[in-house]
């Protein structure tokens, strides 16, 4: 983490940035953006999603 404080002491930024660090970081997926992309297509499920 970077800031652009050129009073806040090295030390303080580190311990707020290691808290703002852990309280957002997130567990990854397993799963691939279009790991739907090889499933097979069922064009009359589709058209019921779509309403036609």
């Amino acid at each position: 983490m970077e800031w652009e404080c050129c009073i806040k002491s090295p030390e303080q930024g580190a311990r707020e940035g290691a808290k703002f660090i852990q309280d957002h970081i997130i567990e990854a997926t397993e799963k691939t953006f279009d790991d739907f992309a090889g499933a097979a297509i069922d064009k009359t499920v589709l058209k019921k999603i779509l309403g036609l």
